[in-house]
């Protein structure tokens, strides 16, 4: 199997030693990045069955499906997996208020200041 080049399978994909792989979650129309979660192989089946994207809570370690409680549901568009097969770009049509827990539209909304961030790192080599 040409694993940069054949069509994959779930079984496929390369997953961590958890038996997670990280998932981008990306607004199809835009191209907004709206958050980072990790599914498994269930979580990926429940996705591609459901229509509707599922994830897997490392910190509960139980599955959740993206906008069961606020109604912020993301409606499946299109799966895709990264060269390395060990990445996904999940296209959703976002609905509801955002994607973010904290109601924002996106989880990217804050914005970490290189020049500060860099000589932070600076600072804390030198001490």
């Amino acid at each position: 199997m040409d694993r940069q080049h054949d069509a994959l399978t779930i079984a496929d994909l390369t997953y961590d030693d958890r038996g997670l792989i990280a998932a981008i979650v990306q607004q199809h129309d835009t191209g907004e990045v709206l958050m980072l979660a990790w599914m498994d192989r269930d979580s990926l089946a429940k996705t591609i069955e459901d229509g509707c994207t599922w994830f897997y809570s490392r910190s509960r370690q139980a599955y959740w499906k993206k906008g069961q409680t606020s109604g912020a549901i993301q409606l499946l568009r299109e799966i895709r997996y990264d060269c390395d097969a060990d990445a996904l770009l999940v296209l959703v049509d976002q609905q509801g208020p955002g994607a973010c827990h904290t109601g924002a539209r996106t989880c990217f909304y804050r914005t970490l200041h290189v020049a500060d961030a860099a000589a932070g790192t600076a600072e804390e080599a030198h001490s």
